[in-house]
């Protein structure tokens, strides 16, 4: 498999959670950087958290697409400049230290930027991930950044309320049960 497929199957898999796209493509000991943000299965080294990362993913923004751009490969690792497109359909949560950070209640909104994640292969599989995100871009297209007034309301009554804290735990409930199901062997829907 060359550079350019390895880049559009493992976005692919963060698209569609496709368990064995993931086995074929994401090493045992693949390690994303990344996961920081994310629930605390997408830490999990190898496709369970690969696929923990695209439940992530999938339970915030709604036809989730990685259109590639471009691709480079250089000493083992490859580049890949994409966009990331979607629908915000779904509580968009983001993590620090494994505990809820930011809940951004679903504004049904498109996003739709650009990134640069750097992936390291060894025997053509993925071994690593980390990524240049132009967030700032995404939380505008969300009405975060600046802040709109509604969704700023919005947020401070999800945080008070207990909405946040409940999203929170649903989405790393969802993100540990394909880390587990890809674990186990089952196939999910």
């Amino acid at each position: 498999m060359n550079a350019d497929e390895l880049a559009r199957g493992l976005f692919r898999i963060l698209e569609t959670g496709d368990p064995s796209l993931a086995a074929s493509l994401v090493a045992d000991d693949n390690h994303n950087r990344e996961a920081a943000v994310a629930p605390s299965a997408c830490a999990i080294p190898g496709p369970a958290g690969t696929l923990a990362s695209s439940a992530w993913m999938r339970f915030a923004f709604s036809d989730l697409r990685f259109p590639v751009l471009g691709v480079a490969e250089s000493d083992g690792q490859v580049w890949v400049r994409l966009r990331m497109r979607g629908r915000h359909t779904g509580p968009f949560v983001r993590f620090r230290d494994g505990a809820l950070d930011q809940a951004i209640p679903p504004t049904g909104r498109q996003i739709d930027f650009e990134q640069v994640h750097v992936l390291g292969v060894r025997d053509g599989k993925v071994v690593s991930h980390e990524a240049v995100r132009d967030d700032v871009t995404m939380l505008g297209q969300l009405g975060v950044f600046p802040p709109s007034p509604a969704v700023g309301l919005r947020m401070v009554a999800w945080r008070l309320s207990g909405r946040a804290t409940r999203a929170a735990a649903a989405v790393s409930q969802e993100a540990d049960r394909a880390a587990e199901a890809f674990r186990s062997g089952v196939v999910m829907s």
